[in-house]
C-alpha cells in the first residue's frame, strides 16, 4: 500500500511538471524588466534589457528577444540566487568583457554556487570570454589556483608583514 502511493505521489509530481511546463511559455517582451536579464525565451532565443527615453525624457526599460540562440535552455529564467551568488545585476544593458578584469567577479563567477548552478548566467559569460579568445574554465581554474596559492603564502607565514608603528612618545 505505501510504495503505491509513493508511485502515485511521483507519477503526480511528474505530470504537474509536465504540464507546468507545457503552459508556462517564456516570451521576453512579455516580461518585466527586473527578470529580462538571465533568461531564455522559449524559443531559445536569449532575452535582453533595451533601454530607451520615455515622452518625458525618463529612461524606461523594456524586454527584447535577441537574435543569440542558447541551446538546451529554452523557456528559461535564472533564479535571483543565482543572480546573487554570480554578482550579477539583472538591471544590466549591454555586456562588457570588462567585467573579466575583476577578480572579485571572476571569483564569484567562477564559484561552486554560480558555475555548478546557474546555468544561463555561465553559458553567456562562457560565450563571451571565448569571443576574447578565453576559456572560461581555464579562467576559473587559473583563479582558484592563484586564490589557493595566496592562502597557502598567509597560511605559512611567509606574507610580509606589514609596517610597525613606533610607539606613540609618552606625555607624562
Amino acid at each position: 500500500m505505501a510504495s503505491s502511493m509513493k508511485f502515485s505521489f511521483v507519477l503526480f509530481f511528474a505530470c504537474s511538471l509536465f504540464v507546468q511546463g507545457m503552459l508556462a511559455e517564456v516570451i521576453c517582451e512579455n516580461l518585466p524588466p527586473n527578470l529580462c536579464s538571465f533568461a531564455i525565451a522559449s524559443t531559445g532565443k536569449r532575452c535582453v534589457l533595451e533601454n530607451h527615453q520615455n515622452a518625458r525624457g525618463e529612461t524606461d526599460f523594456t524586454c527584447k528577444t535577441s537574435e543569440v540562440m542558447v541551446e538546451r535552455l529554452s523557456g528559461y529564467i535564472e533564479s535571483d540566487q543565482c543572480v546573487a551568488a554570480c554578482g550579477v545585476h539583472r538591471e544590466s544593458v549591454g555586456i562588457s568583457s570588462d567585467v573579466f578584469l575583476s577578480s572579485e567577479f571572476t571569483a564569484r563567477l567562477c564559484s561552486p554556487a554560480c558555475y555548478q548552478n546557474c546555468p544561463s548566467i555561465v553559458e553567456l559569460f562562457f560565450n563571451l570570454a571565448a569571443g576574447e579568445g578565453v576559456s572560461l574554465p581555464t579562467l576559473c581554474q587559473n583563479q582558484k589556483e592563484n586564490h589557493r596559492a595566496m592562502l597557502a603564502i598567509l597560511n605559512s607565514g611567509g606574507a610580509t608583514p606589514g609596517p610597525v608603528a613606533s610607539p606613540a612618545p609618552s606625555s607624562f
